[in-house]
């Protein structure tokens, strides 16, 4: 197969790289990108629910939007089974690890609503049983249209296939609370079309979802950034100079990288509804670094775009590594060329004493980080560990051209408005 760099040909724009020697510069544990230790402590948002991936209600802007003061935030939600048999183990306990890791099969968008940003309270399904056309209803993104409270809110329909959907509906308030009504019809958008995305087809293990829609500041036009893989058949890639970039002398042996082959995509609107869209060449491709750059999505600041992305340590291909954690890069202009923050593209890791504690973090453009705890040693030898599903501390970054750095912490799950918008 072809490599990157050929694959694209005459297109609009060329995909950035993310390269092997980009990913050498990875060191978890700096300070200045290491996500605080979370304390094994921690509160539970609900004991009802797992939540996981967190999507702040936001406009087309990105700026986080709280409605007649209540701020609302969407999250993949999982019921917890803690009396079913299928959970119990040999033990008669609770096995909250293993209803843990079978969560994506179930999941579904709930919303929570709060008056201080924080302290949520569950709101409930934001779609009815039946509303969406597949068995799981996978991430993206909410964004809150006009003042009369309408809400598109864009996600992943997953099983079978996966493909980028939009259902609309409306937001309420009380004095009381915060309720969501309509989101009854789903709309179907695109899936991967497998000359520029891998389908399933291609690779089972393949990745379409996390759409991020937004209206570029400087030409006006509504995009759509998404997670995927670059199409062809699993295996067929090719690692060349271009991916691997500029290594050191015995770093050329790529071993089976051709296996990693994760992209940022893009798609423009052919309308201003987003209801009609467009795949254009992925902005951003790790082929050969990573299988995974999952819910991309932008901060505009000082003129330039900033690309984030969240992976994990196991997505990583032979001979480079890296935490889990959120990955960034920056661009003076929307098609690129991105070159990594830090150098290295880490902006935020777990640490290695903790590697699995937090992940899917969100940056959003004060420079607030929001992510959820997976699971945090108990123990010295962190051979025992406790379950999250549940809000993480928001981190905050600042964000100095091309370097980021850690600077505060905060709140379990604190996620400010940025504006709020009285409804009519």
């Amino acid at each position: 197969m072809k490599s990157n760099t050929e694959k694209f040909g005459k297109t609009p724009h060329q995909p950035s790289l993310w390269t092997r020697a980009d990913a050498l510069k990875v060191h978890a544990d700096d300070p200045t990108t290491t996500q605080p230790l979370v304390s094994a402590n921690f509160p539970v948002l609900s004991n009802e629910v797992f939540i996981w991936d967190t999507m702040p209600l936001r406009d087309m802007d990105g700026n986080i939007t709280s409605v007649d003061g209540w701020s609302v935030i969407f999250t993949l939600t999982a019921d917890r089974h803690p009396n079913d048999p299928q959970y119990i183990d040999e033990n008669g306990n609770y096995d909250i690890t293993r209803d843990w890791n079978d969560r994506h099969g179930r999941a579904k968008m709930y919303y929570w609503f709060s008056r201080t940003g924080k302290d949520w309270e569950l709101g409930g399904r934001v779609m009815a049983e039946g509303v969406s056309p597949t068995v799981r209803e996978w991430a993206g993104t909410p964004i809150l249209l006009n003042e009369q409270g309408e809400v598109d809110l864009y996600y992943t329909a997953v099983t079978p296939g996966a493909t980028i959907v939009k259902v609309r509906g409306r937001v309420v308030t009380t004095e009381h609370g915060v309720s969501m009504v309509g989101f009854e019809k789903v709309k179907p958008l695109f899936e991967a079309d497998g000359k520029m995305y891998q389908t399933e087809a291609q690779n089972p293990f393949w990745g379409f979802r996390d759409p991020w829609p937004f209206r570029d500041p400087n030409d006006g036009k509504l995009y759509m950034l998404f997670e995927g893989n670059v199409a062809g058949e699993r295996g067929s890639h090719k690692v060349g100079k271009a991916e691997i970039g500029d290594v050191p002398p015995g770093y050329e042996d790529v071993g089976n990288s051709r296996f990693q082959t994760a992209c940022v995509g893009i798609a423009v609107a052919r309308d201003e509804d987003g209801d009609d869209w467009e795949m254009l060449p992925p902005l951003l491709t790790a082929v050969g670094v990573n299988d995974q750059t999952e819910r991309p999505h932008f901060v505009f600041q000082d003129g330039k775009y900033y690309l984030f992305t969240i992976s994990h340590t196991f997505t990583y291909a032979d001979g480079v590594t890296g935490p889990d954690g959120v990955y960034g890069f920056v661009a003076d202009s929307l098609f690129g060329p991105y070159v990594p923050l830090n150098g290295s593209g880490l902006v935020l890791g777990n640490p290695s004493s903790q590697p699995f504690q937090t992940y899917s973090h969100c940056v959003m453009p004060n420079g607030l980080v929001t992510s959820f705890i997976d699971s945090v040693p108990t123990d010295e030898s962190g051979t025992q560990t406790r379950i999250g599903g549940t809000e993480a501390p928001t981190v905050e970054i600042r964000i100095k051209g091309q370097q980021t750095f850690v600077v505060a912490e905060y709140d379990y799950g604190y996620i400010p408005p940025m504006l709020d918008v009285t409804l009519k």
